[in-house]
């Protein structure tokens, strides 16, 4: 990036807008979660569970990002796969605590994973091990390990212990993201 770019950039102009998807089990915190990236004037004390979808809008190293926060309902899933052709980048919550539904959630990351729409391409994954704050929940390795992570070799992906309430975690994985995507989109364009 030249030095003028830099500087547009670092000025907010030019700002490059991408789509991601917030997918996860119900209760895993994902709309906490994008609660947490909102502005502080504009977070609610309350969080409803979601129902279909939310889009939620945020910023971060230079990306404008619309983020469509997916229910996790089990009725709700099958809509996923309608946003995969337009994401940039996929954030994968999961309840660290919730040790019965884990495999539940492993089961939908290997449907996400083998999508038309996904499989061909290396969107980068985003994955917040959830809650970790409640005593007994998997730590980041645990959840890996349970989710088979190290078997996706097609595609960047990161894994982040989080507390969606209080942010721990949050900026870190977000971080990681915003380059991942940048990354992905450079070489689209080569």
């Amino acid at each position: 990036m030249g030095l003028v770019d830099s500087l547009i950039e670092w000025l907010g102009f030019g700002r490059r807008e991408v789509n991601v998807l917030v997918v996860g089990l119900d209760n895993s915190g994902k709309s906490s979660l994008l609660n947490y990236l909102r502005p502080r004037e504009t977070q609610s004390e309350f969080v409803a569970p979601t129902v279909g979808f939310n889009v939620e809008q945020f910023t971060c190293k230079g990306l404008s990002f619309n983020a469509f926060d997916m229910s996790g309902q089990s009725r709700y899933r099958t809509l996923w796969g309608n946003y995969y052709r337009t994401t940039n980048g996929i954030i994968f919550v999961i309840d660290s605590a919730d040790k019965t539904r884990i495999l539940v959630a492993r089961e939908e990351l290997q449907q996400l994973l083998s999508h038309s729409d996904i499989s061909s391409r290396n969107i980068p994954i985003l994955f917040f091990a959830n809650k970790m704050d409640i005593r007994d929940a998997l730590s980041d390795v645990g959840v890996s390990s349970a989710l088979g992570l190290d078997g996706i070799t097609n595609k960047s992906w990161h894994i982040c212990s989080s507390n969606a309430l209080t942010g721990e975690g949050v900026s870190d994985g977000i971080g990681w993201l915003s380059s991942a995507i940048k990354t992905s989109l450079e070489q689209g364009r080569r």
